[in-house]
């Protein structure tokens, strides 16, 4: 997995993975700082749910992200 996405747009994608991931508290996300192995990592403490599966779904997240970042600025012709 990359971490240059999300931790390049921390500030930005903080709200968007508490709104994703709600039982994350605040102080989760300061700990975090944007890297997606400590969030996969908070992800199963919270949700109890297997490494695998919190990593596919950070990397499903990031996948968003990057389309969604991609819609929003299209390359110039």
């Amino acid at each position: 997995m990359n971490n240059d996405t999300i931790s390049g747009q921390w500030k930005q994608v903080a709200g968007q993975i508490k709104k994703q991931w709600g039982k994350l508290t605040d102080n989760d996300l300061k700990v975090i700082e944007g890297n997606a192995e400590m969030l996969s990592g908070r992800l199963q403490e919270r949700y109890g749910i297997a490494r695998d599966e919190a990593e596919r779904q950070v990397h499903e997240f990031e996948r968003e992200l990057n389309q969604s970042r991609h819609d929003t600025n299209p390359r110039p012709h």
